[in-house]
């Protein structure tokens, strides 16, 4: 296997644990709601306050990530990941394990930053697209592989047994980074030439390519996390799913999408991110209109809805990030992914929030108003549309360390 591809493998691993991090929380929404005896609202904010405390260390990341070796971050950072996965199984009540999400986001979004950094900087933007897919395959075996296997072991045991296996991965992971990471200091300037604070903010509000690029992530994050968080509660109250089976859910998207992500990331590359971004970002909001407004339906049915969503979800995120990662430059790409890092995972944690004040709980315990969320995400997503037809790529080849050129020229 080239170094390029264990690279890739490794930032996939990365980019697994992370999402699994994140999501694992949803699917057990019923089970911590009834546990620590909590409302929507409150399991909107454990949700959000991942994402918040991801977004503020990513923005305190911008001044900072671009002046180090992009492997020493990466373990440094992954490190702080561990403990604070490792902080959320041990946590006894609601109050505490609030604490440690906030922990978590903060090295979890610092994380997400530097995996686009060392894959922009690593990958020219001819293979970008494929590079992509395959490192955001990680969703989909997150979705058909971690989170069913994590509910399976909380159903054992308790909803601590997740976080402890993400920890114990975890570990295995630093191994990873530290053997197939290369050392990445192309990107770093003479320390008289680097930027100040103010100078790093005006560099990425200054650009107006870059700031179309940061507000499309803004649109689409409002435009899918006011639903994917009470996804899960309301196929239980409403729907008519046992906690068990949301694991269908997620086997099922995850399972169509472990083939599709590649295969959207081959697309990009060759028919354009802007085209491929287009038609799944469409067609992505058909199942948000009809999952946003079942009642009562047969299980059948619901997968299948629930499969397009995540099928098109990814797909319009592959094209997007290929996109967003070539607006800078290697010499400030850590900064500003860190920018969009930080204002993915605070939209994230607004339209969380957002969506836990829209969303109320009525008579035998079903969700209400959960279709005027669905209409808003619609009108959000296909905003996105006109937008990122204005983003250019700027970076038409990535600088690679010594230890990839091999690999520039396959």
């Amino acid at each position: 296997m080239s170094k390029e591809k264990l690279l890739l493998w490794t930032l996939a691993a990365i980019n697994f644990t992370h999402i699994v991090d994140f999501m694992i929380l949803m699917p057990l929404g019923p089970q911590l709601m009834r546990i620590f005896e909590i409302t929507p609202r409150e399991f909107g904010l454990l949700v959000s306050s991942y994402t918040f405390s991801a977004g503020a260390s990513s923005f305190l990341g911008a001044f900072f990530l671009d002046k180090y070796d992009r492997r020493s971050m990466l373990l440094w950072v992954f490190s702080g990941f561990l403990v604070g996965t490792l902080a959320c199984a041990l946590s006894p009540s609601y109050p505490i394990l609030l604490i440690a999400r906030i922990v978590s986001g903060l090295f979890g979004g610092l994380t997400s930053a530097l995996v686009l950094a060392v894959i922009g900087d690593a990958i020219p933007d001819s293979r970008r697209g494929r590079a992509m897919g395959l490192v955001m395959a990680a969703f989909s075996v997150a979705s058909v592989f971690g989170v069913p296997f994590g509910l399976f072991i909380a159903s054992l045991s308790s909803w601590h047994a997740p976080f402890f296996f993400l920890a114990l991965l975890a570990l295995i992971i630093l191994g990873l980074i530290y053997s197939y990471v290369p050392s990445m200091t192309s990107h770093l300037v003479a320390k008289e030439n680097k930027p100040s604070p103010l100078q790093v903010i005006r560099r990425v509000t200054g650009n107006a390519n870059q700031m179309r690029a940061i507000s499309l992530t803004i649109l689409m994050m409002l435009g899918q996390f006011m639903v994917i968080p009470f996804l899960s509660p309301f196929m239980v109250a409403n729907v008519g799913f046992s906690e068990i089976q949301l694991t269908y859910i997620y086997m099922a998207g995850g399972f169509f999408t472990v083939f599709t992500s590649p295969w959207v990331g081959r697309l990009t590359d060759k028919y354009g991110k802007v085209r491929v971004f287009t038609i799944f970002m469409s067609l992505n909001v058909i199942p948000i209109g009809i999952i946003t407004n079942l009642g009562v339906t047969p299980i059948g049915y619901a997968l299948l809805v629930s499969t397009i969503f995540f099928v098109t979800s990814n797909g319009r995120m592959v094209p997007a990030a290929a996109l967003i990662t070539g607006t800078a430059k290697p010499e400030n790409r850590g900064s500003f992914l860190s920018f969009n890092s930080s204002v993915q995972q605070l939209s994230s944690g607004v339209a969380s929030f957002i969506g836990g004040m829209i969303l109320v709980e009525g008579t035998e315990g079903r969700l209400l108003h959960f279709e005027w969320i669905g209409y808003w995400a619609i009108v959000l997503s296909l905003l996105c549309i006109p937008l990122i037809r204005k983003i250019t790529v700027v970076d038409l080849d990535a600088s690679l360390p010594s230890e990839l050129v091999e690999a520039k020229n396959p």
